[in-house]
């Protein structure tokens, strides 16, 4: 039996996940406490890393002193949320995704109702939901179009949460079309490059192995969309959040094997997957490159100097 062995690229961290988790390394350099509101970024192990260097993960501002420092996560944060924090006297550092922040000025700028898709309950879409709440409406499957309470006559636009499957949602936005005739696109793609091009390498990478191993933790919906992608393509896969979770039961009889990992993933929990399979008899693993990633967001102005001292 031929053993191979894959790795998706590209992988792992995407330009906002590494713009928010090094906001969050360099104010604990500068200072302590460090408030964090919600999960940094969706992913355990990063999580549990920053709270070992002393930064303090909070669920609402209420937990947070009056006049400490509060970072933002990645996925942004509703109005409602920044006037607290403004009355709080908290001095906030916002890391939220550049690219989630273009999805709440497209929210603010329409002036006619507007359809969010996305998923309830996850931050980005209460963050979103909050930048026009008395005109945005969320569904989360085409069947969630019907009930709107929207008429079909009129003008009617469409955002999307940044990490959703590119294909399920092409799919919303053709019923959404089919329901409102002059429905109105964003300006441009909400869902955002990291996500369109790790599914699309899960995608050629389920095509030629028979399984794929995602590395990312539950929560994080872009690694959820990537474990349905990889299936949808035809490949036995499953979810870890690192080497420690893999099963030798799931390698039997598997000659062809395929890692990749979301975008708030560091690459050594990857490592430590290929580590594993090496150690029980894989070769070396290969790189299905499918695209190439150089986009990188600048740090907020404050942190700047500090980031600069590293050089």
């Amino acid at each position: 039996m031929t053993l191979e062995l894959w790795l998706a690229s590209p992988r792992g961290y995407c330009a906002g996940v590494e713009r928010a988790t090094q906001v969050v390394s360099l104010v604990l350099r500068r200072q302590h406490p460090v408030y964090v509101r919600k999960q940094i970024v969706h992913n355990r192990v990063v999580v549990a890393r920053l709270a070992e260097q002393g930064a303090i993960f909070v669920d609402e501002l209420a937990d947070v002193p009056q006049g400490a420092t509060v970072v933002f996560s990645a996925h942004g944060v509703s109005p409602a949320v920044r006037e607290e924090a403004a009355a709080r006297h908290l001095n906030v550092i916002d890391a939220t995704c550049p690219l989630v922040t273009k999805v709440h000025r497209e929210a603010r700028r329409l002036t006619c109702p507007i359809v969010l898709i996305g998923h309830a309950g996850h931050e980005e879409v209460a963050g979103t939901m909050g930048q026009a709440p008395d005109r945005m409406h969320l569904v989360q499957t085409p069947d969630d179009i019907a009930a709107l309470p929207l008429d079909p006559a009129l003008p009617v636009a469409w955002l999307s949460q940044t990490t959703l499957s590119v294909d399920e949602t092409r799919e919303t936005v053709a019923a959404l079309r089919a329901r409102f005739p002059r429905l109105i696109d964003p300006p441009s793609d909400d869902i955002c490059y990291a996500t369109q091009n790790r599914q699309a390498a899960v995608s050629q990478l389920a095509a030629r192995c028979q399984l794929v191993i995602v590395v990312g933790s539950e929560n994080s919906s872009n690694s959820m969309r990537l474990v349905e992608v990889a299936r949808a393509a035809g490949a036995a896969t499953h979810r870890v959040d690192s080497a420690d979770d893999l099963q030798e039961p799931w390698f039997d009889g598997v000659e062809t094997v395929g890692i990749t990992s979301g975008a708030s993933v560091p690459d050594d929990l990857v490592r430590g997957v290929v580590a594993w399979l090496r150690e029980r008899g894989w070769p070396e693993a290969r790189e299905l490159v499918v695209a190439k990633e150089s986009l990188r967001f600048a740090l907020p102005p404050s942190l700047r100097p500090l980031s600069s001292s590293d050089a």
